[in-house]
């Protein structure tokens, strides 16, 4: 328990640090650095050599997810994140079992005709863990290995495009199906962007899974509040893929990137 409570104090210093470095931002038509997640599911954009970004998640059940990138070199980014449910709250601590990983590295760049192409592995789920002895797994599985191409285009400021195939090393259900997903992301002036996610999720869908079979269709809203800062707001599994959901699940999202 010590434990739990010295790694969540070392993400709140980390999170809410006083920032003297140079920022940047990745929301609305004047954004400097590459979109990296839709909502649940990755871009083919990366961190730039020497730039760092934290985020915070924060989702129901009083749950709480930190995460630290780097742009280790140019086509190459590595992060890591940990959280937990009832961090908010009264009840006891549920810390997520293992930290989560991910690698990405960029093998195409995007052209004038060619989307960009990376390929990776991101071991984090997303909300809250279910421990149940038949599952073992995030509320939404990690992506697990990746390959996802991205396009940008000019449309009124920036249009992007995103789809991607992914296979989740978490499989005690039983579904061990490669999946699939979709997204676009559209800015909306030069501070604000809106994000649109399908994920089929083929690897949630047979009957041991917490999926019905519907895929997960996600909107994300992110808005720069300058120097570095981003506010999100996120609805998701609008298709009501399980159970409880009655429109949707509303999340939070917080992110600063900025470079060394």
């Amino acid at each position: 328990m010590k434990i739990n409570k010295l790694i969540i104090s070392l993400a709140f210093m980390i999170y809410f640090l006083p920032c003297y470095l140079f920022s940047q931002s990745y929301a609305g038509s004047e954004a400097s650095v590459e979109l990296m997640m839709l909502v649940d599911k990755p871009t083919a954009g990366l961190l730039k050599h020497g730039t760092y970004a934290v985020s915070g998640s924060f989702f129901q059940r009083g749950g709480i997810l930190f995460g630290i990138y780097v742009g280790v070199f140019e086509p190459f980014t590595f992060g890591i994140s940990y959280g937990g449910t009832d961090i908010i709250g009264h009840d006891v601590v549920h810390m997520n079992p293992l930290p989560g990983v991910l690698a990405k590295l960029r093998i195409f760049d995007e052209g004038a005709i060619n989307p960009a192409i990376a390929v990776g592995f991101d071991s984090q789920g997303r909300e809250p863990y279910m421990d149940a002895d038949s599952l073992e797994r995030y509320t939404i599985k990690s992506p697990g290995l990746f390959l996802v191409a991205s396009k940008n285009y000019d449309l009124l400021g920036y249009l992007s495009l995103h789809c991607g195939i992914n296979k989740t090393l978490e499989t005690k259900d039983g579904d061990k199906d490669l999946n699939v997903f979709l997204g676009v992301e559209k800015s909306l002036g030069k501070d604000i962007s809106v994000i649109f996610e399908y994920d089929f999720a083929f690897n949630d869908d047979n009957n041991n899974a917490a999926g019905k079979g519907n895929g997960y269709l996600n909107f994300g809203f992110r808005w720069s509040w300058g120097k570095g800062l981003v506010m999100g707001v996120n609805l998701k599994n609008i298709t009501r893929n399980q159970n409880d959901i009655h429109f949707g699940n509303r999340t939070l999202q917080i992110d600063y990137t900025g470079s060394f």
